[in-house]
């Protein structure tokens, strides 16, 4: 079965104009995407309210904020945690972690004073404890 030109010229054209009312309705509006709004948090809803009215000190207020948050959490909480893992797990040198003191007796000499150790005194009573 043959298509006449005329059908498949008013096929074509057809075809054109559903191409056209697609991409036309591909255009986004200004008010488009609408998007659902974000959940905010006690802080993120405080920092919100509190930068309402821009103004000097509140900008310097909220970077100062920032910059203490990203210190926290990017320095002072990651250098802790390898300061204990090299402390407790790694360092192997003498006086790093010291786990038992050494054991002190009668007439034995402390290394950081210098002093002896004296000896023990007996209980003079006939008791024992």
């Amino acid at each position: 079965m043959s298509v006449s030109p005329v059908d498949a010229q008013l096929r074509q054209q057809q075809l054109r104009a559903l191409r056209r009312k697609w991409l036309k309705d591909q255009e986004l509006s200004p008010r488009e995407p609408v998007l659902p709004q974000k959940k905010l948090n006690a802080v993120d809803r405080f920092w919100a309210n509190f930068l309402q009215k821009p103004s000097l000190w509140k900008s310097y207020t909220f970077r100062t904020y920032n910059i203490g948050v990203q210190a926290v959490t990017k320095i002072l909480i990651p250098a802790w945690i390898v300061h204990y893992f090299v402390k407790y797990h790694l360092q192997t040198t003498p006086y790093a972690a010291v786990f038992q003191k050494p054991r002190l007796y009668p007439g034995d000499v402390i290394q950081e004073t210098g002093q002896v150790v004296p000896p023990l005194e007996e209980a003079s009573s006939g008791h024992h404890h």
